[in-house]
């Protein structure tokens, strides 16, 4: 089974910001009074009339992106004839006043009286009525439309977009610094956009891969086709978000430096959301802008979203490899599992009788007598009480309990042994190489690391810090900045420089090109924990 990741958006920008921000789309609905609910579900009352209301909303639908929103009856059926032309399942005779009046009744479509077309009094007096789309009816039509035209395995995961992020971040920061609030709202509606997307591709790319998962024995020559590019596609997508994630959560850092209140209230000044307070502005951007730090800044409370897509990602590659395992197997027996099922329904229905097939089923599927064991899990406390059985982890039994219905004798204890002679040998040990260390440190802190040649401890230290400061360093801008790392009593700071550096040691010379090398002491000395049993 592929996992999927713990917190990943599944709709638009409002499901977005309701999952970050604990409001949204769906936060609104849950305030709507019985009366509103029920005026909001009527809208989908034309998916249970039949399929020809559909075809007559397509038809307005078709008229409405010619830049013709309002049509009369006339239209709608010339519409109708159109889109019979190329799609051979539209009815043919419909009733379309009646089915457009009912569509209004359902407030999917707005009526008004055209009086234009009225020659004489009497004309007047039966004017036409033109229909158009209201705007809560043209959204219950496009969601169910893009539920009908949604395809499952037409997902994947956007990685392409990590360098459109790190430079809208950067350019962000830099209108915020500027003062160009209408480049900050941009900007700030570029990101909320482009996240809501990557999070809703990843809520449906996980989501096929579990599809996937469960289906196998159904389409395992599809899972064999595409499996080279599946597992392409995720490895790229993490190295890809591996390779981003560092530089994004710099990029966000660099926004907050420049001033997040002076930021979202420059993006709230340039919102053109008239309906809306300055203050509910004001603070639907601070949400905004709080769920897009998520995403790349870690917590105290919780790890980032990226990270989390990061787990996911390599656990759902773990789990597409075992997959194929699987299907390989399947495949060189022979027999598939499905196969296998279909012969055993195959056995239990020609069976004679019933104790016949309940003896077939019973071996099919190793059901024996139930035999009753006694057991507790060493730690109850892990175990949630609202699990079911089937879901529990099991707990340990031993032989002779599961044949003779006895528990084992624990046996006599074992004999204590101690090592003492080893134990003082080893302490012995790490108190010299503990004083080495010291005495070498302390004399990198008086000498320096240049200009003298430095004995095999001072090395050893040396090294040891060089490999912390190296792993430590950064890339900004094409550049490296200055690294440092530290012991409890000595400081080492590595800055970039043409000219670099030259260590002299015993057994030679070690060059540090591009690199100056500083050696200080410490100035807050750092109080190490003692440990139980090192001080005897």
């Amino acid at each position: 089974m592929v996992n999927q990741p713990d917190q990943v958006a599944t709709g638009g920008q409002d499901d977005y910001r309701s999952q970050h921000s604990g409001v949204g789309s769906t936060t609104a609905g849950l305030t709507l009074d019985a009366f509103a609910l029920a005026d909001r579900l009527k809208l989908f009352n034309f998916t249970r009339r039949g399929e020809g209301f559909l075809w007559v909303l397509r038809a307005v639908e078709q008229r409405r992106a010619s830049h013709r929103p309002r049509l009369h009856v006339d239209d709608v059926a010339e519409a109708l004839v159109e889109l019979a032309a190329a799609h051979p399942d539209v009815p043919q005779e419909m009733n379309l006043r009646y089915m457009l009046d009912e569509l209004v009744g359902d407030k999917v479509l707005a009526p008004s009286d055209d009086a234009s077309r009225a020659g004489s009094l009497a004309a007047y007096r039966r004017r036409h009525t033109t229909y158009q789309f209201t705007e809560l009816g043209y959204r219950a039509y496009t969601a169910v439309e893009d539920v009908l035209s949604t395809r499952s395995d037409e997902v994947s995961l956007s990685r392409l977009v990590f360098a459109d992020v790190l430079a809208d971040f950067r350019a962000l920061a830099e209108a915020n610094l500027t003062g160009d609030g209408e480049e900050v709202y941009r900007k700030l509606s570029r990101l909320d956009a482009v996240l809501a997307d990557m999070t809703r591709r990843a809520a449906r790319f996980y989501l096929m891969l579990d599809d996937l998962a469960r289906g196998t024995d159904a389409s395992p020559e599809t899972f064999l086709r595409y499996k080279d590019a599946l597992l392409a596609h995720m490895a790229d997508f993490a190295s890809d978000l591996a390779r981003y994630a560092p530089r994004l959560a710099e990029a966000v850092h660099r926004v907050e430096a420049s001033g997040v209140e002076v930021l979202l209230t420059r993006a709230a000044e340039a919102d053109e959301r008239v309906f809306a307070t300055p203050q509910a502005r004001l603070d639907d951007w601070r949400r905004r802008w709080q769920g897009l730090r998520d995403w790349f800044c870690p917590s105290v409370a919780r790890t980032s979203d990226a990270d989390q897509l990061q787990t996911a990602t390599v656990s759902a590659i773990g789990g597409v490899v075992g997959l194929l395992r699987q299907v390989l197997e399947g495949r060189r027996s022979g027999v598939s599992r499905q196969t296998q099922l279909r012969h055993l329904a195959q056995w239990v229905m020609a069976a004679p009788d019933d104790d016949a097939a309940h003896a077939i089923i019973s071996a099919g599927f190793n059901w024996r007598a139930v035999r009753h064991l006694s057991g507790g899990h060493a730690d109850p406390e892990l175990i949630s009480s609202r699990l079911p059985w089937w879901q529990a982890p099991g707990v340990p039994l031993s032989v002779s309990m599961l044949r003779h219905g006895k528990r084992p004798s624990p046996g006599p204890p074992a004999p204590l042994r101690r090592a003492d002679g080893a134990r003082a040998m080893l302490r012995s040990r790490q108190l010299a190489a503990r004083a080495a260390a010291e005495a070498a440190e302390a004399a990198l802190a008086d000498g320096g690391a240049t200009g003298r040649t430095l004995d095999q401890d001072e090395v050893a230290v040396l090294l040891r810090l060089l490999t912390l400061a190296l792993e430590t360093r950064t890339v900004v801008s094409g550049r490296l900045l200055t690294a440092r790392a530290s012991t409890a009593s000595l400081r080492i700071t590595l800055t970039p420089s043409a000219a670099g550096s030259v260590v002299r040691t015993a057994h030679g010379r070690l060059h540090l090109p591009g690199v100056a090398i500083a050696v200080a002491v410490e100035p807050a000395t750092r109080v190490r924990p003692r440990r139980k049993g090192n001080d005897q």
